[in-house]
């Protein structure tokens, strides 16, 4: 019996490490599986004669809340043209909220939560021509039995996922972790052993990306992989997502030592005010997780990713403002997100207490709420966009590290050059040129801040378009 596993990922780089998850245990038990990976750039038509010129008996589709409008439609269609295949949905997009699906009578089952075992049950009553749950999944696994997944040869993007614990420690009230309880972990022994692996698959990648939710739950576990990985033999980059609180002492030492770019840590601070975090269930001190991201920064070698959520409860515009005043300056990147009501966490159950307006359809961002209209979330989605463009690329570092403490307050700094920026109908910003990026935030500068020595100024922008753009910067620089 042949299954095809099917994904849709965000870019070329990514890779989908669920359907091998998957396919491990389906190719134990004796089923020929065929992976299939496209992304969200391709056509429709394309992705769906691939799939159909697999003619497979099973189609199992990975769904999240980036792909579940694209993947329903292929998933319907390949059902009409094949009535004799079985369709198969999983992933975290449909393991809550399955009223939604109901009445989709061309989805022969759905697997809930970890599917490695559903899932091989699932397909073993099918060959067997036995009765077989719509619904099944949900239960925890022997999470420990797996491997790294990706094997030699594999085409893949530059980016390799790699699990090392399963669950999380906490409850966030706007994650889906929070749906399950307790964490799993591989052995320091495992983890490393499997690590090796990726050294052996010759592929194009260049990062491990460790995809446990809070990788140092266990601090101690999570010294010991540092501590390992400082060795020459690991040569990858690796990124963790991690809670600063639990760093100690020799968790900086070691995080220290590591060779610039071989380590990245994403810490979530979401908001530093004491009552949003309460309501979203977030028991930290944001203080202590601002200055834990400053003290990794400075240091230089590993480079720090902080986010922070807009539309959380009890946050408003000016809240959220003091949020990013504090955070601003204590991490290499600043990641301005927007809150999603995904279905099975807190936050979409009290939805209508918190007065939340969101998109009724995937990806669910909130729009406004009891405490934040939508013009002041549009506006803040117009700030990150130019945070996006400007701060994160990286390729104006001199020229903003003059101005932004000219201003108020950060904020207030990128505040202004949206609205600047807005006025002169630059959006989307993905649109406008280098030279003119560089010319709107000269602009800027000249008519909106006093303060501006503008021949420093233009050194400094000369400066960064030579050191990026490899060519001499333009006329109105000189």
């Amino acid at each position: 019996m042949k299954i095809v596993l099917f994904a849709i990922n965000g870019s070329f780089s990514h890779s989908n490490l669920a359907i091998r998850c998957l396919r491990d245990p389906l190719e134990r038990a004796g089923f020929e599986v065929v992976l299939i990976e496209h992304t969200l750039r391709d056509r429709t038509a394309h992705i769906l004669e691939h799939l159909y010129r697999e003619h497979a008996d099973i189609y199992g589709f990975s769904c999240y809340i980036w792909n579940i409008e694209p993947m329903l439609t292929l998933a319907e269609t390949l059902k009409s043209l094949k009535p004799e295949s079985r369709i198969v949905l999983g992933g975290p997009e449909v393991s809550y909220g399955l009223e939604r699906f109901e009445n989709m009578d061309w989805i022969d089952a759905i697997v809930r939560g970890e599917g490695e075992e559903a899932m091989l049950s699932l397909c073993q009553a099918m060959k067997e021509g036995k009765e077989y749950p719509r619904i099944s999944g949900g239960d925890a696994v022997t999470f420990s039995d797996a491997g790294v997944h990706y094997r030699e040869g594999e085409e893949t993007g530059g980016i390799l996922y790699y699990e090392s614990s399963r669950g999380c420690p906490y409850s966030c009230a706007y994650c889906l972790s929070s749906a399950t309880h307790g964490v799993r972990f591989k052995s320091v022994e495992q983890t490393l052993d499997e690590l090796l692996e990726f050294e052996n698959i010759h592929t194009n990648c260049k990062v491990i990306k460790f995809v446990d939710r809070t990788f140092n739950a266990d601090r101690h576990r999570a010294n010991a992989i540092w501590r390992a990985l400082l060795d020459e033999k690991y040569t990858k980059s690796y990124h963790f997502e991690i809670c600063a609180t639990l760093l100690d002492e020799e968790s900086f030492d070691i995080l220290s030592r590591f060779p610039k770019g071989k380590v990245q840590l994403e810490i979530g601070l979401q908001s530093t005010n004491p009552q949003t975090l309460a309501a979203s269930s977030r028991h930290i001190d944001a203080a202590k997780v601002i200055g834990a991201a400053k003290r990794i920064k400075d240091v230089g070698n590993v480079h720090v990713h902080l986010d922070l959520i807009a539309g959380l409860p009890y946050e408003d515009y000016a809240s959220f403002a003091r949020s990013f005043d504090d955070a601003y300056g204590s991490s290499d990147m600043l990641q301005l997100g927007f809150l999603k009501l995904l279905y099975g966490t807190e936050l979409r159950a009290r939805a209508e207490e918190y007065e939340y307006r969101s998109l009724p359809t995937p990806p669910y961002t909130v729009l406004q709420s009891k405490w934040i209209t939508y013009d002041e979330m549009q506006r803040l989605t117009h700030i990150a966009e130019v945070l996006d463009r400007y701060l994160e690329s990286g390729r104006f570092a001199h020229a903003l590290w003059y101005l932004t403490p000219l201003m108020p307050s950060p904020f207030r700094f990128w505040e202004g050059l949206s609205i600047y920026l807005e006025n002169r109908d630059t959006r989307p910003l993905q649109r406008i040129s280098q030279p003119d990026a560089f010319r709107y935030l000269l602009e800027y500068a000249k008519e909106k801040m006093d303060a501006v020595d503008l021949s420093q100024f233009k050194k400094m922008l000369a400066a960064d378009f030579a050191q990026h753009e490899n060519k001499n910067p333009p006329a109105f620089l000189r």
